[in-house]
């Protein structure tokens, strides 16, 4: 419990910060996270993080996640969705060359990695650059859905959710999470309006409920591909919490469904 506490104290002092700041500074985190993200996946697949397939897929995440004006030295003709996949047709000539030790399902794995995190983490920054209370309605609907769900879950939780992949969670968690959110948002979204884009306050609160059921959704991929590959947590780089797709695999799927109902 201790280390869980230092590691939640010393991630906040790095992320709320450059949260705060924003700009080219949460950028930067965000891309790392990427990064440290996609190569958990390599490990999780047993592939080293210095191989073809590692490199390859590492610059594709960062094609997905750079400012597209990071490829104008190149010709008109390659985009940043021709760049992404130039180098996906690389990972499957690779799959020629490896000696049957890189084969195409290992491909195909590793391009839908780079899509999800890619895109996931990049609706990040777009979150950001749209607000800071934008980017914290996302952060808060993940939160209190999670803490909602694990202490009604504690408290209640008789019926399991998803017992073949995650088997501590509980339908009265899950639903307990989500009136949790969408009631703490409602008072936020009271004091910040500006995040309705648009929408009444009433749809606001219905998209409050689509998000946090996604976001249990993309917690319980997560755990579906963890269990698949026989581990534990996806990485060690947060001591006590697990890897940065631990924490962030609620939030692949909030910030894409936000982006998708238009609010940045």
């Amino acid at each position: 419990m201790k280390q869980r506490v230092i590691t939640i104290i010393i991630a906040a002092l790095i992320f709320i910060p450059l949260l705060l700041l924003g700009g080219a500074w949460f950028n930067a985190l965000v891309i790392l996270m990427g990064l440290v993200a996609m190569s958990e996946v390599l490990r999780m697949k047993k592939r080293l993080l210095i191989s073809p397939e590692a490199i390859i897929s590492f610059l594709a995440v960062l094609v997905m996640l750079l400012p597209s004006s990071v490829l104008d030295f190149l010709p008109d003709t390659f985009s940043t969705s021709g760049v992404f996949y130039f180098l996906i047709l690389c990972l499957l000539v690779y799959t020629v060359f490896s000696k049957n030790r890189f084969s195409f399902d290992d491909a195909g794995a590793l391009t839908l990695g780079v899509l999800y995190l890619g895109k996931g983490f990049s609706y990040m920054m777009d979150a950001r650059s749209e607000s800071l209370a934008m980017v914290l309605y996302a952060l808060f609907i993940v939160w209190i859905t999670d803490s909602g769900a694990y202490l009604i879950g504690r408290q209640i939780g008789k019926n399991k959710l998803a017992p073949n992949v995650s088997p501590n969670k509980t339908w009265e968690g899950s639903i307990g999470g989500t009136v949790s959110a969408v009631v703490l948002l409602a008072i936020y979204l009271h004091l910040f309006p500006a995040v309705q884009q648009g929408y009444s306050f009433v749809s606001m609160l219905g998209l409050t409920l689509i998000f946090s059921i996604g976001g249990q959704l993309g917690d319980l991929v997560e755990s579906a591909l963890k269990r698949y590959y026989g581990v534990k947590d996806s990485g060690n780089i947060l001591p006590g919490h697990g890897g940065i797709f631990d924490r962030f695999d609620s939030s692949l799927i909030v910030l894409p469904l936000m982006h998708f109902a238009g609010l940045f």
